[in-house]
């Protein structure tokens, strides 16, 4: 079995690797420069490798030193996020959310969590993938979907999907009413990953056209897009209701509920107990209830 270098070494190479700097890296270690730089000498001569090339503003990764740091900090990482696990802090709340939920929802309503929960630690991880509440310590997530989804979460609906065409206020009609069906078809379309724009018309009674499409990978760079007079977006109402408050975006199309890909809150039936996580989803239910 090949010798394992030494834990101390390894974690004096991953500080360093990280900022760059003996200095820096001894000052997050506690101990002197020399005494990170000997711990790195030592691993070099343990491996047989140069790790970091010395400059004059501190260190550059060799070829070797740069993959071999990559793997290391992810197994101090994983560390540091099992035992944290082990050591949970009560007021700290996970929650992991799209980042079109983050950006045009969570984000705007946080000044009012923060009021009526001054001492919730609310962290927000905002990523398209879905993330695991085992592995990546989530307390809580917001998903747009249907049930069931999974036996062992309590599921919430916060948000049905109603979708409305929003625009910048020089796309609408002058009394700002809707705009017709053909006058609408006729307008550019902004479509993100749900592409729905097809769908929405059909509904209304046209066949989809556009003069001109953009496609965004994301419905918060829509929502932006239309903000920026580039076309007509198609949009959950909840999500632009600050926008269309503050004449950002009118609604230049008709409702539709579209009856699937619902937003609902998911919660470990295992953290119920937890008096933070379910102070998190009263403040979601309540603000949900409040802007639908």
């Amino acid at each position: 079995m090949t010798e394992l270098p030494p834990l101390n070494s390894l974690r004096a190479f991953d500080a360093a690797g990280r900022r760059l700097s003996f200095r820096s890296a001894a000052e997050e270690l506690g101990v002197t420069q020399g005494a990170v730089a000997q711990q790195v000498r030592q691993l070099e001569a343990h491996l047989d490798v140069v790790l970091f090339e010395r400059v004059p503003k501190g260190l550059r990764f060799t070829s070797v030193g740069r993959s071999f740091h990559n793997r290391i900090a992810k197994v101090f990482a994983d560390l540091r996020s099992a035992t944290a696990e082990l050591k949970p802090e009560p007021n700290k709340v996970l929650i992991s959310v799209t980042p079109t939920f983050a950006a045009k929802w969570l984000i705007p309503n946080l000044p009012d969590f923060s009021a009526a929960y001054p001492n919730i630690d609310l962290r927000i991880m905002a990523t398209e993938k879905v993330s695991s509440f085992h592995s990546d310590g989530i307390d809580l997530a917001v998903r747009q979907g249907s049930p069931p989804f999974g036996a062992s979460l309590d599921v919430t609906l916060l948000f049905k999907q109603s979708l409305i065409a929003v625009a910048a206020p020089i796309f609408a009609a002058k009394d700002d009413s809707f705009l017709e069906p053909e006058t609408l078809n006729k307008l550019p379309k902004i479509h993100d990953t749900h592409d729905l724009w097809p769908s929405y018309l059909a509904h209304l009674g046209v066949e989809y056209r556009s003069p001109r499409d953009l496609h965004l990978s994301q419905t918060s760079l829509a929502v932006d897009a239309a903000i920026a007079g580039q076309g007509v977006a198609l949009v959950s109402r909840f999500l632009v209701a600050h926008d269309i408050e503050a004449r950002r975006l009118v609604e230049v199309g008709a409702t539709w509920d579209a009856g699937r890909n619902d937003f609902y809150v998911l919660l470990p039936r295992a953290t119920k107990n937890n008096e933070s996580v379910t102070n998190v989803l009263a403040w979601l239910k309540s603000r949900s209830a409040e802007d639908t």
